[in-house]
């Protein structure tokens, strides 16, 4: 058991990093066409947009929390919160989060496995990946019963340090984790295999998302008429925008 958490917290976390990274580049650079989150709208709205907007909502907070509360050094928030205090910032808003979400995608699963047409046209990695994410939300829940008893934010300084080492390549004791429950390690596990996955499945159009804020500041493009070579009393065509 010691070698299988050392390889599972020392090296599977570089596996499905490489694999993400260079998949998402392979992919978009080898397939494009299917760089898409083929939406079932058109075929049912129904508990689409409920399902939709919950599960996107929750996804997006959970993200953007989890990466702030384990990537910012103690030393930078340490000045004005506690460990303790941030801890329990995260379970409470993380918990709210993490049910809206649990609901979204609930719905979305539900769409996906009990309606007939829906169910038809999808692909069996659009359903795995839905359920692979519910069983993730789910675990993630019930890390908070845990959480709240050990308020002194010790989990939570354990479980950064460890992110932190990783992504700084620095040297990793997968042991200091070995003191966690298990709902957190199986947590962090499956979390790390949704990476892996990510470039095989629909969710590298989140990319998509990050690439429309691009839109948002990039330079306005100059289209110039080209003056072409027509006969005599032909008017020129302009450029339209």
């Amino acid at each position: 058991m010691s070698a299988l958490h050392g390889f599972l917290f020392q090296v599977y976390p570089y596996v499905c990093l490489t694999v993400f990274v260079f998949g998402c580049l392979i992919r978009f650079d080898q397939n494009q066409y299917s760089w898409k989150s083929d939406s079932s709208q058109m075929l049912r709205a129904g508990t689409l947009k409920w399902g939709s907007n919950l599960f996107h909502f929750g996804i997006l907070f959970l993200f953007f929390g989890h990466l702030v509360g384990l990537f910012t050094p103690h030393a930078l928030y340490g000045i004005f919160m506690r460990a303790a205090t941030k801890q329990m910032l995260a379970v409470v808003a993380g918990g709210f989060a993490g049910l809206v979400c649990f609901i979204g995608l609930s719905l979305l699963l539900y769409r996906r496995l009990f309606d007939p047409r829906i169910r038809l046209t999808s692909h069996r990695t659009d359903i795995a990946i839905l359920l692979i994410l519910w069983v993730q939300l789910t675990l993630g829940l019930i890390t908070l019963p845990f959480s709240l008893q050990h308020t002194d934010g010790s989990v939570m300084l354990i479980l950064a340090d460890w992110a932190q080492r990783i992504m700084t390549l620095r040297p990793v004791d997968a042991s200091s984790l070995s003191v966690l429950p298990w709902p957190y390690l199986v947590h962090i596990v499956l979390g790390m295999t949704i990476f892996l996955l990510f470039p095989f499945s629909r969710l590298v159009h989140i990319w998509s998302w990050f690439a429309t804020v691009y839109y948002l500041i990039r330079p306005h493009q100059i289209v110039r008429s080209r003056r072409l070579n027509l006969p005599a009393g032909h008017n020129q065509p302009r450029a339209r925008i």
